[in-house]
């Protein structure tokens, strides 16, 4: 910002409360915090409303891969353990955050994952906590049950039509010794089945369309989107509100709190930007150091992934799709009249939990086969092959990989650097080598052995452990599943408490998973929302005292 900008004062101010970001933890915020009518909530949000058809679209988020308008598009540093490479990180810049472009895959984690928190001090987060929240988001296809609600904002459905394909995966799986799962969220979480999604009637059911829509109707909420948070305002050790910019024009907004749900990459680069942090990191960037605290941006963790690629013998793929126009014409005839077919689904159908250690307590590694397989895939895109092929991708979901979100500039519009450090400890890589071997083993099964021709990835002539962590290495990369940066705690090194207030300064929550003290195992989004749900509790009972 320049030093003439003017700030304009936002009319309507001060608000209740003042939830920076419309994710997946924000859009429950938003929803839930202005449910009595008490409460004057404003919501502001970096990216554009959730207009393009392609966000609702459920094939579609293939599209939205390299979409700046609804994405942030972000890259790491280069990677040591991945040959100095760097792994692409795409993040939802639109009303619902990256709810509107993920892969809509529901997996809450493993129980033991939350009863961890919970026994790290984390008070009220262990699984029975949290189960409520999860069972109180929920519109399960399949029923109320101990595990599952009905009623609730976020519409999670079984995949609208049996595929020839996934099914012999499924029983090639059974073959190599994995039991089925028909329920990941359920009483157990090893074993191999269908994915259920966040998918309604053949369109993508993000947060915003489950808990900001219906909200909006309320007076007392107010939604302002492509509003670029800059900075948080800070006074007399307190958050009083915050800075943003609308195009041109420099705002600045009071409330009595501010809760920050921008995410595990913006949201402690927020703070930074805002004086809390690292003071040594902050006075090199300029920035005068208000609350110095040195484990904002640290503890960043993520699963990594790789993907085995094979080329199929039957034109049942989504490759076959993409190649042929009349089958893209035949698709979109199929969805427009019936909402049933490829495109009413994400081409991600089965996978599993497995453990790489028969002795552990729980899996650690994590399978999701699409009906795809890609020729390139970089920041401009993924090209499938020219054939019929699909993949296979074992995913390490219990990483020793910490690493950090810093920043680049002072400068809000500069994308922070991101560090992730994978596949430096030898657990990393051999969780990773055995997930590559067990996918194999279920390749090889009779079931599924008739729909392959060939291992396109790494291919069969790599066959040792060396090859195999060379490919690892020459091929592996982030699942897009980052938190932690603004860690929950009780102990110095936490960035917030168990109630999800900053450690240091009044009035000021973060509410994201950049919280998770670790990373769950599995799929980030249903826990993202569970952490929305049990904070708008917490606010509200703060607010009720």
């Amino acid at each position: 910002m320049s030093s003439h900008q003017v700030i304009e004062r936002l009319d309507g101010g001060p608000y209740d409360f003042i939830i920076v970001g419309a994710g997946s933890a924000g859009s429950v915020l938003a929803a839930r915090l202005s449910e009595s009518g008490r409460h004057r909530v404003l919501l502001l949000e970096a990216g554009p409303e959730d207009t393009s058809p392609w966000i609702h679209l459920p094939l579609g988020y293939s599209k939205l891969y390299t979409d700046r308008r609804n994405n942030w598009m972000y890259e790491s540093e280069p990677e040591v353990g991945m040959y100095g490479r760097t792994t692409y990180q795409p993040r939802g810049k639109v009303l619902g955050g990256s709810s509107s472009i993920n892969g809509m895959m529901y997996v809450r984690g493993n129980r033991l994952d939350f009863d961890d928190w919970a026994n790290a001090g984390c008070t009220g987060w262990s699984y029975r906590d949290v189960l409520p929240y999860f069972i109180r988001s929920e519109d399960q296809s399949r029923g109320a049950c101990q595990f599952h609600g009905v009623g609730g904002p976020l519409k999670v459905s079984d995949q609208s039509f049996d595929h020839e394909l996934p099914n012999a995966v499924c029983a090639a799986a059974r073959e190599a010794g994995l039991q089925d799962n028909a329920d990941f969220n359920g009483e157990t979480q090893d074993g191999f089945g269908y994915y259920q999604m966040n998918i309604h009637k053949g369109r993508r059911w993000s947060a915003a369309r489950g808990f900001i829509t219906p909200a909006r109707k309320r007076t007392n909420l107010r939604v302002i989107t492509s509003a670029v948070a800059e900075s948080l305002v800070v006074e007399d050790r307190a958050v009083r509100g915050v800075r943003f910019r609308v195009g041109n024009r420099q705002l600045v907004v009071e409330g009595h709190e501010t809760i920050l749900s921008a995410g595990a990459i913006a949201s402690p680069q927020l703070l930074m930007l805002s004086g809390i942090g690292p003071a040594k990191h902050l006075t090199d960037h300029g920035i005068s150091c208000i609350l110095d605290n040195p484990n904002v941006g640290q503890n960043l963790q993520d699963h990594t992934n790789v993907q085995l690629m094979f080329r199929c013998s039957k034109p049942i793929t989504i490759n076959d799709l993409a190649n042929s126009f009349v089958r893209k014409a035949l698709s979109a005839l199929q969805y427009s009249i019936f909402r049933t077919g490829f495109l009413a689904e994400t081409g991600i159908y089965v996978g599993g939990f497995a453990r790489s250690d028969p002795s552990m307590d729980r899996p650690d590694v994590q399978m999701a086969m699409a009906a795809w397989s890609v020729a390139e895939r970089t920041v401009k895109g993924a090209r499938q092959h020219p054939f019929s092929g699909f993949s296979l991708s074992p995913e390490h979901v219990a990483p020793d990989a910490r690493g950090s979100i810093s920043l680049r500039s002072p400068n809000a519009s500069s994308p922070p650097r991101i560090h992730f450090n994978f596949f430096q400890t030898d657990y990393d890589v051999n969780a990773m080598l055995y997930g590559i071997k067990l996918v194999r083993r279920i390749a090889a099964q009779p079931s599924l052995k008739p729909y392959i021709a060939s291992e396109i990835q790494p291919g069969e002539h790599v066959d040792s452990d060396e090859g195999l962590v060379e490919f690892i290495r020459a091929k592996g990369g982030s699942d897009i599943h980052g938190v932690g940066t603004c860690r929950m705690g009780v102990d110095a090194t936490a960035v917030v408490d168990p109630c999800l207030k900053l450690h240091g300064l009044d009035g000021l929550r973060v509410v994201d998973a950049s919280v998770m003290p670790r990373v769950i195992r599995g799929n980030t989004h249903a826990a993202t929302v569970m952490i929305g749900e049990k904070a708008s509790d917490l606010i509200l009972t703060d607010a009720a005292a």
